[in-house]
């Protein structure tokens, strides 16, 4: 949807890998030679990838308080995790950061996002949009952090007229 900022930090790898699925048209983006560019995949690394990216729109939309309709459950992100270690390193000055055991690969960079976005409590805020026919996902700006919809114009517009309609008929 065209409504979103893009979310902040290695977080906008994620979203850009959950959204290489277009789940309305099953347009997927890796199946294209400059989709599997953008993420550094070779060919026979996209099984592997479409793996990840559903384990981490269950856990987007486990953020918004959703189960994926047939998908793998938030928990399978941790088994796809496992492959990709992270070290922690101290620099000179003394910071300390996680770094991937083994850079480069997807996961790995997955992985680094992840474990930098919980380290600055913005992991959670990463959602998949609540309509089953979208599940876009999305960063949730908004000041409560309970946003639903990954468009208001579109599927939240969408999901309201559903409920009217349906009152309506109930009330008729």
């Amino acid at each position: 949807m065209n409504e979103r900022a893009v979310a902040p930090g290695g977080l906008a790898l994620v979203e850009a890998l959950v959204n290489t699925l277009d789940v309305e048209t099953g347009r997927d983006a890796l199946d294209t030679p400059e989709g599997r560019a953008a993420h550094g995949l070779a060919e026979n690394e996209v099984a592997a990838a479409r793996e990840l990216r559903e384990a981490l729109r269950a856990a987007c939309l486990a953020h918004a308080g959703h189960r994926p309709a047939g998908g793998p459950p938030a928990t399978a992100l941790d088994g796809l995790l496992a492959a990709a270690p992270l070290l922690v390193t101290v620099a000179d000055d003394g910071t300390a950061a996680l770094r991937p055991a083994a850079p480069g690969t997807l996961t790995s960079r997955v992985a680094e996002a992840i474990a930098a976005a919980v380290a600055d409590g913005t992991w959670a805020r990463l959602k998949a949009c609540e309509a089953e026919d979208c599940q876009w996902a999305y960063y949730d700006r908004s000041p409560s952090g309970r946003r639903r919809w990954c468009s208001m114009s579109v599927c939240g517009a969408r999901a309201k007229m559903r409920t009217y309609r349906a009152r309506r008929t109930t009330a008729g």
